[in-house]
């Protein structure tokens, strides 16, 4: 299985960016998820969602603001980010987990390569 993940960049503080991370190589059904790493900080659960699509979850930091979505038939998941903090400042990452996913960073089998967002003041 291989992620690629794409779509960050510099943004001012409200505005707004989207990620995407394409699966390839799957298997079977599969949970993704975004995560970030902030410099000298621990990675994080930015948010998750399941196979069907039908539940997601998302790190209270980022709820109202972000969005997780999928399309199953082109194996990508997408990020949407608005309202842009300079605390969302990380490189991003996305997961895959062939069984139902979660929120820590052991439950996911396959990372993609990060992507960097950078967000100005």
């Amino acid at each position: 299985v291989q992620l690629q993940a794409s779509g960050g960049g510099l943004v001012q503080a409200g505005g707004s960016l989207s990620l995407s991370c394409a699966a390839s190589g799957t298997r079977s059904s599969y949970a993704m998820a975004w995560f970030r790493q902030a410099p000298g900080k621990e990675r994080e659960f930015v948010a998750g969602i399941t196979w069907s699509g039908s539940s997601t979850n998302y790190a209270d930091s980022v709820k109202g603001r972000f969005t997780i979505s999928r399309e199953k038939l082109k194996n990508t998941v997408y990020l949407q980010m608005n309202s842009l903090k300079p605390e969302d400042t990380a490189v991003y990452y996305c997961a895959l987990d062939e069984g139902y996913g979660g929120i820590r960073s052991y439950e996911y089998d396959y990372w993609g390569q990060g992507t960097q967002v950078t967000v100005s003041s």
